[in-house]
């Protein structure tokens, strides 16, 4: 890539504002946060763009999203508030190879949902519990720069199976709760040219996005899912001219191939 890696972190930035108890530990948003991990652990090599729930076209207009190579996504409130044109484009773009990294309750986002094809929920249960995340495959370059077969987090949001998912082409980490629910935490997916992260760990009430190993997964996550490979051609296109000669005479009826 011959230019830094743009991201563009999305943030629904409501419950920051209006939570006391949420604004106590991000008081300038979730975003601002992964703002300041990407830009420490990822350095020069990165251009940061801010877009909100808010903002005209929820900050994701068509010049942003041409600008952006990995989309974060964090939402819980607002998912059925989201444009349908915005989740429109954002899919096409994924497809046409913008990496998409899906945060937390994103699993019930429009856009993950279109992705996945599925329902995505799941079980869940705010008790305050530990969480300890497994490293399923400690080859990944998702969880390069871990120290050690498993991190915990001493306060979480329990997600538990069954995930109505599509199977994962990789699973990076599992996650077991103090309740005992265990959780498919970190999978990904290829769509079109595009790469999809999933990664759980982030309930609002809880400082998840301060724990290093947890910028550490996100921040290799947006890396990973940066575009490569070459050009896109998924909307498909008549070739009447064939590279090759053919031997035999055939007459096209074009009425087979119109919309009716």
């Amino acid at each position: 890539m011959s230019h830094p890696l743009r991201i563009t972190i999305w943030n629904e930035y409501i419950h920051e504002r209006e939570h006391d108890s949420v604004r106590a530990l991000y008081p300038n948003g979730i975003h601002a946060v992964l703002d300041d991990a990407f830009t420490r652990l990822l350095g020069e090599s990165v251009q940061i763009r801010i877009a909100t729930f808010e903002q005209e076209e929820h900050g994701l207009s068509y010049e942003v999203l041409t600008e952006t190579d990995v989309l974060t996504w964090w939402g819980h409130a607002a998912h059925n508030r989201v444009s349908d044109d915005v989740v429109q484009r954002v899919h096409e773009r994924v497809l046409s190879g913008m990496g998409l990294v899906a945060l937390h309750s994103a699993h019930a986002s429009k856009i993950f949902r279109r992705l996945m094809g599925t329902t995505c929920m799941l079980r869940w249960r705010e008790a305050a519990e530990k969480e300890r995340v497994w490293i399923a495959d400690p080859s990944h370059p998702i969880v390069a720069g871990l120290q050690d077969e498993y991190f915990e987090i001493p306060h979480s949001e329990m997600y538990g199976e069954h995930f109505d998912i599509p199977q994962p082409d990789e699973l990076f980490a599992i996650s077991w709760f103090e309740g005992g629910e265990v959780f498919r935490s970190g999978c990904t997916w290829r769509r079109g040219k595009g790469k999809v992260v999933y990664f759980s760990p982030g309930h609002e009430t809880f400082p998840i996005y301060h724990d290093v190993n947890v910028q550490r997964i996100i921040a290799n996550a947006v890396a990973w899912a940066a575009p490569t490979g070459g050009l896109y051609l998924g909307k498909g296109r008549n070739i009447p001219q064939p590279l090759s000669p053919i031997a035999a005479t055939h007459i096209v009826d074009d009425r087979l191939h119109r919309a009716k």
